[in-house]
């Protein structure tokens, strides 16, 4: 399991993409319908039309990576589709790459402490 840490951008496009496309294929997706860099070390989730699969990619400094994820008895839950790109949260994420409803999921807003105690 892929667990970003809590300042890494993850970006979800929300149009189902062909998932015959590896690495380049959407590195270039992200770069032209995306509009963002694909090298920026921000993660990229696709689905496919069927609800039940999911790729990303993200640079991690030295090579692109790409992850697939099926699941066996049930579906991810995607946003609507329309044409553009949505942003969660890590715990969105997570929530979403374990199978579950990311939208139930509100992750807390702390400030950090300005001192040690």
């Amino acid at each position: 399991m892929i667990m970003p840490f809590h300042k890494v951008r993850i970006f979800v496009a929300s149009d189902p993409v062909d998932f015959r496309k590896g690495h380049d294929g959407l590195a270039a997706l992200v770069q032209s319908h995306l509009r963002k860099k694909p090298f920026d070390g921000s993660v990229y989730v696709f689905r496919a039309k069927r609800a039940d699969r999911l790729k990303l990619i993200y640079w991690d400094g030295s090579g692109l990576v790409m992850a697939y994820k099926r699941l066996e008895d049930n579906s991810f839950k995607w946003p609507g589709i329309t044409n553009g790109v949505m942003r969660l949260e890590p715990a969105q994420f997570e929530a979403l790459f374990a199978g579950l409803d990311w939208r139930r999921v509100q992750p807390l807003e702390v400030a950090a402490p300005s001192a040690a105690e």
